[in-house]
């Protein structure tokens, strides 16, 4: 079997499993000439098959058995059986010895037809080698999870080194991070192991006498390192320069921007600098084009809200309002809503500040309040350019939300977003800025509340609820419902939740809203008529997903405690 199995190669296996055609490997072949790179990539970056479908058409056709590392908890001792870089280089990873046979190691490799690889391994541990197909991104983020600080310490102690062989200790802290091999290696793994651990933000934290890596995952800071201090202007330089910043500035704020492909997919990145008493603190936001432009499906609308959803963009003109704090996907809803309305004989133009992924067919304005492009400025030219619909990244000030409500009314479908607890407040927020009733009444469409709320990993675990609980949840008092609460395991790493999905308050404005808006009613009349009327708030879809076991309780109490104390 293995001396059949070297002779094979990749395009013959895949196409002998009807995963790709003949057709499809002599463009692949003659694409991976030009890039130089294995044949599998290249097919996976022509978007011609996947990896897990490589995956899974080597375990049919060569027999080999098939792991998923997410999940998995490696000892130690045996994925360090072989040197980081040689793992790296074959993307392979030992992961267990096997049972009944101990002097055999089991190791997932991405291409278990890499003889070389194979032989690098044998060589390394003296053991024989029997390999388990998986991913190359399961392959890297398991490296990471094992390797990345040990990783991360060594470039740090070989820039240390370095920075105690430099005799001109002056013209070190003028030269650092713009042509040091050590730290422009730190700040790419900080961005990679960040991506990996899927990260939103990575935050550069000078304290008293060390600085504090953190990674924003699912909501969540969690330190993931510390430097000493002098590695600070280094790291702030190398990211200054990737950022397009200037370099010798560092008493004010500064923003960039950049781009970096890790694991064959391109990421946004928005850097912010900001000056603190210990020196600049940097934060990273990372994007993903294909994480903003998701299909509608899978933004986590419930049964009945995704009619709701559809019927409100159906309108051909209007304001709709996307609405919620911070970092609750508001940017990811407004994408998807202008990916669904993009077609050819639609004029689509945005105001965003700052434009987070560049979408194909749309027009996008970057705000510039330095050359006195404002959103407000933007907009009245906007409305020169023969528009269909408008995207206007956040109504901030009177003069914009009363530009976008008169593009409204005359004729144009306007999608913004607003900072408001929920559905209702957001008309009183409207009127706070100056806009009047009437037009906000006859150009409202609907509004979208929402939050986002961290899904259970699959290692939660059951337990009944308690009267309190059953209070929140809406239950009968005595009731004895199961719901789920974190555990933590390898594949969450120790958090119990893996992912977040959306929580939202859906309401389309119909004439009885309308009639209270220009009557100027305030929230709470506006929320009774919209409950009657079929709207689920926000505390009830999250209680829906508490009952479903998809989050916990105490989830759903971190987004629906504005209504538990709102007396608006």
């Amino acid at each position: 079997m293995d001396f059949y199995n070297r002779k094979k190669k990749l395009g013959d296996i895949l196409m002998d499993a009807g995963v790709i055609n003949e057709e499809q490997l002599t463009l692949a072949l003659a694409e991976q000439k030009i890039k130089k790179q294995k044949l599998g990539v290249t097919l996976i970056d022509m978007g011609i098959t996947t990896e897990k479908e490589i995956a899974s058409a080597l375990h049919r056709q060569l027999g080999y058995d098939m792991v998923s590392l997410l999940g998995l908890s490696i000892d130690e001792k045996v994925c360090k059986l072989v040197n980081e870089q040689i793992l790296r280089k074959n993307m392979m990873l030992p992961f267990e010895f096997k049972a009944d046979n101990p002097s055999i190691l089991r190791v997932a490799m991405a291409d278990p037809l890499d003889m070389m690889a194979m032989d690098d391994i044998e060589i390394a541990t003296g053991l024989q080698i029997e390999p388990v197909i998986a991913t190359p991104s399961e392959i890297a983020a398991s490296i990471d999870r094992y390797f990345g600080n040990a990783e991360a310490r060594a470039v740090a102690e070989r820039y240390t080194k370095e920075m105690e062989e430099t005799v001109e200790v002056e013209d070190t802290h003028n030269r650092v991070g713009i042509d040091n091999s050590p730290i422009v290696i730190l700040v790419k793994t900080m961005i990679e192991q960040a991506v990996r651990l899927r990260a939103s933000d990575i935050h550069i934290e000078p304290m008293e006498s060390q600085i504090r890596i953190r990674y924003r995952v699912d909501g969540m800071l969690k330190e993931v390192m510390r430097y000493e201090m002098n590695f600070l202007p280094a790291i702030i330089t190398r990211i200054k320069i990737i950022g397009g910043m200037d370099i010798s500035e560092k008493r004010k704020p500064q923003d960039g921007r950049l781009t970096m492909i890790v694991d064959r997919r391109e990421y946004d990145i928005r850097v912010s600098i900001m000056p603190s008493i210990f020196g600049e603190k940097a934060v990273l936001r990372i994007a993903s084009k294909r994480e903003l432009t998701k299909d509608k499906k899978e933004l986590g609308f419930r049964e009945g809200e995704l009619e709701k959803f559809n019927h409100i963009l159906a309108n051909p003109h209007g304001i709709i309002l996307v609405t919620g704090p911070t970092g609750s996907g508001k940017s990811t809803t407004l994408y998807t809503v202008l990916n669904e309305l993009n077609r050819e004989e639609v004029n689509i133009i945005t105001v965003e500040d700052p434009v987070e992924a560049n979408m194909e067919g749309i027009c996008q304005v970057q705000v510039n309040t330095k050359a006195g492009l404002t959103f407000a400025s933007a907009l009245r030219s906007i409305l020169r350019q023969d528009p269909d619909i408008i995207m206007i990244g956040e109504i901030r000030d009177t003069e914009t939300a009363q530009i976008a409500v008169q593009a409204s009314i005359t004729g144009h479908l306007v999608v913004s977003t607003l900072h408001t607890n929920d559905a209702a407040s957001t008309f009183s927020r409207l009127q706070d800025m100056g806009v009047e009733p009437y037009l906000l009444a006859d150009a409202s469409v609907g509004v979208i509340a929402q939050r986002l709320v961290r899904k259970l990993c699959s290692c939660k675990k059951a337990r009944l609820t308690n009267q309190s609980e059953n209070e929140l949840l809406g239950l009968a008092p005595e009731a004895s419902q199961m719901i789920f609460e974190p555990n933590g395991c390898q594949l969450c790493n120790g958090t119990g939740y893996m992912g977040r999905i959306g929580v939202f308050e859906i309401m389309p404005v119909t004439d009885a809203i309308k009639e209270i808006i220009s009557k100027r009613g305030n929230t709470n009349q506006i929320k009774e008529v919209a409950i009657k009327e079929g709207m689920s708030t926000l505390k009830m879809n999250a209680a829906k997903y508490v009952l479903d076991g998809t989050t916990s309780i105490s989830e759903m109490m971190r987004i629906a405690f504005h209504e538990n104390g709102n007396k608006e």
